[in-house]
């Protein structure tokens, strides 16, 4: 009987061209911008954090939270896990990992606490 080799050839698919971007549209954004795209740019609140704002009649702005947004990033990107941030009517505690509001005390309550676990503090 006749013997026939067969040599196999790998496949390469074809090379397709990138979709053409625009590059004026990216070259706008700033690098916040790209910042908060990476990282998702809005901090959460634990549960726990919430009920301890209701019960403490704790009320941040939304521009108060968008500027513990950006340094609770920042300070992320510094080598923070876990800062405390304070303000003039409230001391949260932040999980910069998991960008998430882990509790928080009014300013009166936090002078009688001894705060542990954090590698940071954010003064607002």
């Amino acid at each position: 009987m006749n013997r026939v080799n067969l040599q196999q050839i790998p496949y390469h698919p074809p090379i397709k061209p990138l979709l053409k971007q625009n590059t004026e549209q990216v070259s706008k954004q700033s690098f916040m911008d790209h910042l908060k795209q990476a990282t998702g740019d809005e901090l959460k609140i634990s549960k726990h954090a919430s009920e301890r704002l209701n019960e403490r009649n704790i009320s941040i702005s939304d521009r108060e939270w968008q500027q513990i947004s950006e340094k609770v990033f920042e300070a992320k990107n510094k080598g923070v896990k876990q800062p405390l941030v304070l303000l003039d009517q409230a001391a949260l505690i932040v999980s910069a990992k998991n960008a998430t509001v882990i509790t928080a005390l009014d300013r009166n309550e936090a002078k009688q606490q001894l705060f542990t676990n954090i590698d940071g503090t954010i003064l607002l």
